[in-house]
């Protein structure tokens, strides 16, 4: 069948965009696809790391979740602390590594290795948010401060202790924080501060009987 005039001027048309711009196309196309099987793959990947990474933290909680009046033996507690290192090796982007090493933390604070405490609860703080797409978890970045503080202030530096909770907005954990400051503040010898630290922690919604308890000994010492 026979093209008229403006058929074939289309066709014209038609075939230099293509001679200008098809090579383009082409490429453009062939990126797409390499970038969603790309993306496919990587997904996968971090499917199968998720997994991995899932199983050996149900091993950790598996160990620590006891029957009550049981404890953990020295035996599954450096297993839970030998698993926290393999997570922390082969899957440190994972928020399993981070939990994974907040449990091997107490662990070594029970066995009373308080510097390898103080370092599982600093490479949480460090390698937060370090995976690709991934958010730091800011409750378990306020519970591993926390805890450092403790770890740090039963290290014998109070004042380092000191400067870490100054630094930080504990925001819902405001409880916590300033009892430790008042922990901080009774070993430095300020008593004064402690007492007010205490209060503030009563007045953010403590109910410790330890808190109670310290308050009471303060009362008790500054009559």
């Amino acid at each position: 069948m026979a093209l008229n005039a403006a058929e074939e001027e289309s066709l014209e048309s038609l075939k230099a965009w293509w001679e200008e711009n098809g090579k383009q196309l082409i490429a453009a196309i062939v990126i797409v696809g390499v970038s969603f099987g790309g993306w496919n793959f990587w997904e996968s990947r971090q499917m199968a790391t998720q997994g991995a990474a899932s199983d050996l933290y149900e091993e950790i909680l598996a160990l620590t979740l006891v029957e009550p009046g049981e404890e953990i033996t020295a035996a599954e507690a450096d297993n839970i602390i030998a698993l926290s290192e393999q997570l922390r090796t082969d899957y440190g982007t994972t928020t399993y590594a981070s939990y994974g090493a907040l449990f091997a933390a107490a662990r070594q604070v029970d066995a009373d290795d308080l510097a390898a405490a103080e370092a599982s609860l600093q490479w949480i703080i460090d390698n937060q948010g370090s995976g690709l797409f991934s958010k730091p978890d800011t409750g378990l970045l306020l519970t591993a401060n926390l805890r450092l503080g403790r770890v740090i202030l039963a290290r014998g530096d109070a004042e380092r202790a000191l400067a870490l909770v100054n630094a930080i907005d504990p925001q819902a954990y405001e409880a916590g924080y300033s009892e430790l400051r008042g922990d901080i503040y009774l070993a430095l010898g300020r008593s004064a501060d402690a007492r007010d630290a205490y209060l503030a922690a009563q007045q953010a919604g403590s109910l410790s009987d330890a808190l109670r308890m310290k308050l009471d000994n303060l009362a008790t010492v500054e009559n």
